[in-house]
């Protein structure tokens, strides 16, 4: 994506809360994660969580760069990684990887913002910016994102309260990117057909990860990372000086001695 394209997503993010990448994603690699998650729900044996939030008729699996190796290209992909450093910047983290498969009569999830736990006084700098992969269609029918423009620059919604809003439709393959404080739900699917997509979420350097990255990955698992997809887990060093260990990048430590591994894969 050229750096003017950025630009113009980064500035919708912030005007509006949100932008719509149309056609991001190849088919090829909508079609390896969407098989690849239709063998993780049979393989882990995923059942709806039954709560307001997660869905009563909603399949959900976390952490899934822990999962496979072809999520090792979602957190990276250009497409998307390039708007979110322009939101954050280029020491933002991957704050969570997880799928979202809502089905046949499924309600919609209340209107939130993703930063609403984060106690600082609202409006403020982005400290989150997520982005819904969409593995089929979304339509207002099926259960598209619903989002409120604008909102971002507001103070959070009261949770289960009703708001109006509008669905954020896009194409299989597309991705919505918004920032952390936009109010925005899950739709409700009145159709018989599931809505399957992969929400990428990521914070900034300074803010704890939603999943816990460096125990929910194994070490091993982890130097088999490229050099940026490691550093987007948290094994890299915010503007010089946050996560470092004895003015050292986690990362040496990662890949340095035999005595360095065996204390990292102890952990």
């Amino acid at each position: 994506m050229d750096a003017s394209t950025v630009a113009e997503h980064v500035e919708r993010v912030g005007r509006d809360g949100y932008t719509i990448v149309e056609d991001a994603i190849g088919a090829d690699l909508v079609e390896a994660l969407t098989d690849d998650l239709a063998r993780l729900e049979g393989e882990l044996e995923i059942r709806p969580a039954d709560n307001s939030f997660e869905g009563a008729n909603t399949l959900r699996i976390y952490n899934l760069l822990a999962h496979g190796e072809v999520w090792q290209q979602v957190p990276v992909h250009g497409s998307v990684l390039s708007i979110v450093e322009g939101v954050l910047d280029h020491g933002c983290l991957i704050s969570s990887l997880s799928s979202v498969n809502i089905g046949p009569d499924e309600t919609a999830q209340p209107i939130h913002a993703d930063d609403m736990l984060i106690p600082i006084p609202k409006p403020h700098p982005p400290t989150v910016c997520n982005s819904m992969w969409a593995l089929t269609d979304f339509t207002e029918a099926n259960g598209a994102t619903r989002v409120i423009p604008g909102t971002h620059l507001d103070q959070s919604p009261n949770y289960g309260q009703h708001y109006d809003s509008v669905p954020a439709e896009m194409g299989r393959g597309s991705v919505l990117i918004w920032h952390g404080s936009l109010w925005h739900g899950g739709g409700a699917n009145h159709t018989a057909e599931r809505r399957l997509g992969v929400a990428m979420n990521y914070c900034a350097g300074y803010i704890r990860q939603q999943e816990n990255q460096q125990l929910g990955l194994p070490p091993s698992l982890v130097r088999t990372f490229s050099p940026r997809l490691r550093e987007l887990v948290g094994y890299g060093i915010y503007n010089g000086l946050i996560g470092h260990i004895d003015k050292r990048a986690p990362a040496d430590l990662l890949l340095g001695d035999a005595d360095s591994s065996m204390v990292w894969d102890t952990v």
